[in-house]
């Protein structure tokens, strides 16, 4: 949480006394109760179907797997920043936690983006290489993926500790807010937020949408109009972090030109528009299990609280069938015209003179049988016509 928790002590009752709380506090606490209510359980929820109720676990389920495990770690700090709203007197919990649970929330962010660009490679590469695809599909490698990723959203976040603090919000109060902190530097301010939209939006999006722009282009032009569970998984999870994040990402520019362009208007339409959106993007980290619950209803009535395994479960078998018609396809068409090489054998043993043709994997005796024995079936079958 960001502004949102930054305006909510403005006003400190003494200690007898309720607080006072802005309406800004109130929003922020229903979203932050109604976050950690469904969102926390429901994401433990998603790790124990993954565990105890997925036998053979595809490689979208286990990112799935690691997106929930992300996304119950930032909901820990929902608590935290509960009291801060509701107690109306600061942070009280000391600097530390402060810059500890805004980096934990840029982790999250980070973790969550580049899990879902792993999740549109891994489709891209089953629907354009399947063969690939098929190699590089192995615990070694995806686990290698899985820490790279970990690595690199830990490392990206660690502007966020370095610009926020623990400050007292006057000399005559003990009183301190978990602020932003840029020690009055335009070029701090700038670097943040450029770096954040940049590496949390811009370079992942694009992959994405390359990926995906890919992928339909090529079922498109293979007429192949099947949508399986784990396409629709991974577009729900898109869409929903999209619709999350990208107002933030949004005000972050709103700030940036207004910083840079010195407008005190801009500037102070972006300040008014952080708390909402910073809340909103928080929620983000709740909304998957709900998804996931949509996604998978078809399984509920048959499957009751395993239906999340079957969910999973369809994504293995649907990226094993994309694989299967990618490969069929391609020998389809393979088969559909023969080319000059197998027609010159076909006349060849209709001669009773041996060819040799280009590819030397006909050379194998194996291989000739095959292509002998499909080419007589042939003939016999051209001759009972004539």
């Amino acid at each position: 949480m960001e502004s949102v928790l930054n305006n909510t002590t403005a006003s400190t009752q003494p200690a007898s006394s309720a607080p006072f709380l802005p309406v800004s506090a109130k929003i922020g606490i229903a979203i932050l109760t109604l976050a950690f209510v469904l969102g926390f359980p429901g994401n433990l929820f998603v790790v124990w179907s993954v565990f105890c109720r997925v036998k053979k676990r595809s490689v979208t389920c286990l990112l799935v797997l690691n997106l929930a495990v992300a996304d119950a770690f930032v909901l820990l700090s929902a608590p935290l920043f509960l009291r801060y709203l509701a107690g109306g007197r600061g942070w009280e919990f000391g600097s530390a936690a402060c810059k500890l649970v805004h980096y934990l929330s840029n982790v999250n962010m980070y973790v969550s983006i580049y899990l879902i660009c792993l999740m549109s490679m891994d489709r891209w590469l089953a629907v354009t290489r399947p063969f690939l695809s098929q190699r590089m599909r192995t615990k070694r490698s995806l686990l290698g993926l899985l820490l790279l990723i970990w690595v690199l959203s830990f490392i990206l976040a660690l502007p966020m500790p370095f610009y926020r603090s623990n400050l007292k919000k006057g000399q005559n109060t003990t009183v301190s807010d978990c602020i932003p902190y840029h020690w009055g530097s335009v070029g701090h301010k700038v670097f943040q937020y450029v770096f954040e939209t940049t590496m949390g939006c811009l370079v992942p999006f694009t992959l994405i949408n390359t990926c995906y722009s890919s992928v339909i282009c090529r079922l498109q032009s293979a007429k192949f109009q099947r949508r399986g569970q784990g396409s629709r998984l991974i577009l729900i999870i898109i869409c929903a972090f999209a619709a999350f994040w990208l107002p933030y990402h949004i005000v972050n520019v709103i700030e940036v030109v207004g910083l840079l362009q010195n407008s005190d208007s801009v500037l102070a339409a972006a300040r008014t528009a952080r708390p909402n959106v910073t809340a909103f993007a928080y929620f983000s980290s709740a909304v998957n299990p709900i998804l996931y619950v949509f996604a998978g209803s078809s399984h509920i009535r048959q499957a009751g609280l395993s239906f999340m395994g079957k969910l999973f479960e369809a994504t293995n078998s649907e990226s094993r069938t994309t694989s299967t018609f990618t490969r069929s396809s391609r020998s389809s068409r393979s088969n559909s015209s023969p080319d000059e090489s197998s027609i010159l054998h076909t006349l060849s043993i209709k001669l009773g003179k041996p060819f040799k043709g280009k590819n030397k994997d006909r050379s194998s005796s194996v291989a000739d049988r095959e292509v002998n024995q499909a080419e007589l079936k042939t003939l016999a079958s051209v001759e009972q016509l004539e």
